[in-house]
């Protein structure tokens, strides 16, 4: 049989769905039929994607959430039926030589990139366990999460984690037909990464390592994630989809 791409009747939950990455992978559920909920600090931005994906004859809602205050969302989803799809996109990068790093640089990337993830990755999937909901969980890692790069101790250390906890909670939850999954794009041109390309040196240095000669765009990531969402990837757990044009492939 064709595996099913499809989303309907499915409930959907993306972090960062704003702009950029969670925008695109919002309104792309959303056109697979997920009745999706947008996540993210800046409710003007959560508004004009929901009334887009609405237009378009989407289901969407917007949840003005800072994910990185746990208290704010275990209230904010307190009375909500379990979700069958969560996408953790929500993320943040300050590049710099370690010997630059400061305390709050550490506490501002962790908090964002890791410990946000874990705890409401916890709060969604016991209520997926609790309803007895055979869910998927994604995550946006990044190539960083396989490889080193300059400047990048703090990403890479958090995306590296953010592939041992996937793993890790595919074997826990995998009994009970939650599966855990992640994206690891190549460089994306989104609003948070484009005053590094503003340097044409980066951009140079970064193409010539992107093997298919050119940055990703955030429509790029959308067809993993529908994949990953739906029942095409069911016996797909524990692993990581690289979206990175041939960066790691030498």
């Amino acid at each position: 049989m064709t595996p099913q791409f499809r989303l309907d009747g499915k409930r959907a939950l993306v972090t960062g769905a704003g702009r950029g990455i969670g925008r695109a992978v919002a309104e792309a559920l959303a056109g697979a039929g997920a009745e999706v909920t947008l996540a993210a600090r800046s409710a003007p931005e959560l508004e004009a994607a929901v009334e887009h994906i609405r237009a378009a004859g989407g289901m969407a809602h917007a949840l003005p959430l800072d994910v990185t205050d746990t208290a704010a969302c275990r209230a904010a989803l307190a009375g909500r039926p379990a979700f069958h799809v969560l996408v953790n996109n929500a993320g943040t990068n300050r590049p710099k030589p370690l010997a630059e790093v400061t305390e709050e640089d550490l506490d501002a990337v962790m908090r964002l990139n890791l410990h946000s993830v874990i705890l409401l990755t916890r709060e969604v999937t016991g209520r997926m366990l609790a309803e007895g909901v055979a869910g998927s969980v994604i995550t946006m890692s990044s190539q960083m999460g396989h490889v080193g790069a300059a400047n990048r101790t703090l990403y890479c250390a958090s995306k590296w984690a953010i592939e041992g906890f996937t793993k890790a909670l595919a074997v826990e939850l995998g009994p009970q037909g939650i599966r855990v999954n992640t994206i690891c794009p190549t460089f994306i041109e989104t609003p948070m990464t484009a005053p590094f390309f503003e340097d044409p040196a980066f951009r140079a240095d970064v193409l010539k390592k992107i093997k298919l000669g050119r940055l990703g765009q955030p429509s790029d990531i959308t067809g993993a994630a529908i994949f990953l969402a739906s029942d095409a990837s069911a016996l797909m757990t524990g692993s990581a989809l690289m979206l990175d044009g041939g960066w790691t492939a030498d």
